[in-house]
């Protein structure tokens, strides 16, 4: 586990401009984040809770946009033998619909 950079024995504090300045470091690095941070004396919960309340991008990739479609026309369903249906939507943040017929 890395130490942030103690002033007198004490954690120092950045403001949100010495944040801004640590991230800027940090996206021309190329380091991930616990290398950045133990080679910057930073506790990387603290960098990971101002990232987010600054809005930073994250390291991860982002997902694919989306279209809006609207309506997407299926086609008929052909049950086959069973007359038994069932469909699973992912929409995401969790949430899933399933219906089932039959």
């Amino acid at each position: 586990m890395t130490r942030a950079t103690a002033t007198n024995n004490k954690w120092r504090r950045r403001c949100r401009q010495e944040w801004e300045t640590v991230f800027a470091r940090f996206a021309a690095s190329g380091l991930g984040i616990e290398p950045f941070c133990a080679r910057e004396g930073l506790s990387e919960s603290s960098f990971r809770r101002w990232r987010s309340l600054l809005g930073e991008p994250s390291t991860q990739p982002a997902a694919p946009a989306m279209e809006a479609t609207g309506f997407v026309d299926a086609g008929t369903l052909k049950l086959g033998g069973t007359g038994r249906l069932e469909l699973r939507l992912d929409l995401g943040d969790g949430v899933i619909l399933h219906l089932s017929r039959g």
